[in-house]
């Protein structure tokens, strides 16, 4: 892994990061009672490999609490996305209103909200709390219909950044969309797309996925000025459903528990690592990520102790009795 400094203009401001150290020793007393909280947009999965079943098992994994606000649902399995049932935006808003009355949150982030007018909602209530960060996620949208997509995309682009902390995505989702013109004899690089979404007020991209020679994938997070950090890790061979969500999702929940930005990349990288590693293929479709890996015994955890009886749960009989 490469880590490069800030430099000094890029110093964070107060909302920029979750910064521990701009708070008084009270609040952050109280807070350590609690988990951090974190506000999510996303839709629901009925595969689990991605939208907010992904964002709870790895923000629990990495210590935080999950406030889902669902967007819509996916019709999808294991190999491919079918459809999208959005809910309006009414629904998005009541929902994002009734929890922030009565929880603080650390962050906010954003996954697939379905449409223009969910965006213009959650924009909304990313402004009303400017001091709370927000990291948002572009997934790849190729299984949409492509006006859909333009309008998604625009929307994003021009009421969600101007409100985004971190944007999250990979390195071709981020191409197409950000520099759409590009004409380079080379790929755009992650400081490219940096600077691309800093147009629109992004001071951070985390770019993902970039082909390095010898089967190797570089992460680059970057801002409009450097590069701030790049982790690489070897490609495996498999196909994944939701390595992207949870990679936001758990730098998402590190950079609520006040984990310094360039640190809660590399802890997120490094878990993402970790539950592609430990990858499982529950249907005829992709492999999804083991969320949960570190729960697993260890192979050689007492493998010469006789397995204990397992506990009957078996449930007693049902008779009707009059």
């Amino acid at each position: 892994m490469t880590i490069y400094l800030h430099p000094d203009e890029n110093a964070r401001t107060p909302g920029n990061l979750n910064d521990p150290s701009q708070e008084d020793d009270e609040a952050l007393s109280e807070r350590d009672l609690n988990p951090p909280c974190v506000l999510v947009f996303n839709a629901s999965d009925p595969s689990g490999a991605g939208g907010l079943g992904a964002d709870a098992l790895a923000m629990g994994s990495v210590g935080a609490h999950i406030l889902p606000v669902v967007t819509g649902a996916y019709a999808r399995d294991t190999a491919e996305i079918f459809d999208h049932f959005a809910f309006e935006e009414e629904a998005v808003a009541e929902q994002a209103r009734a929890i922030l009355e009565d929880v603080e949150v650390q962050l906010i982030k954003v996954g697939f909200a379905g449409t223009p007018e969910a965006l213009s909602t959650i924009a909304e209530t990313a402004a009303d709390y400017p001091d709370v960060p927000v990291v948002a996620y572009m997934p790849n949208l190729s299984w949409w219909d492509e006006n859909l997509i333009e309008a998604y995309h625009d929307a994003f682009r021009d009421l969600v950044l101007p409100q985004t902390t971190v944007l999250v995505g990979n390195h071709s989702t981020l191409w197409r969309w950000l520099l759409p013109d590009w004409s380079g004899e080379r790929p755009p690089g992650a400081r490219d797309i940096a600077k691309a979404a800093g147009e629109f007020g992004v001071p951070y991209t985390l770019v993902t996925g970039m082909v390095l020679p010898d089967q190797f994938i570089d992460n680059v997070l970057a801002s409009p000025q450097s590069v701030l950090a790049s982790e690489k890790y070897e490609r495996l061979e498999a196909v994944f459903a939701g390595a992207g969500d949870t990679l936001s999702a758990a730098l998402a929940a590190l950079l609520a528990s006040g984990t310094d930005l360039v640190a809660a990349t590399s802890e997120a990288l490094a878990y993402m690592d970790r539950c592609l590693d430990a990858g499982f293929r529950p249907g005829m479709g992709h492999v999804l990520p083991d969320r949960l890996f570190w729960a697993e015994p260890e192979d050689d955890e007492d493998d010469d102790d006789e397995p204990d009886t397992p506990p009957d749960f078996a449930l007693p009989p049902h008779d009707t009795r009059h």
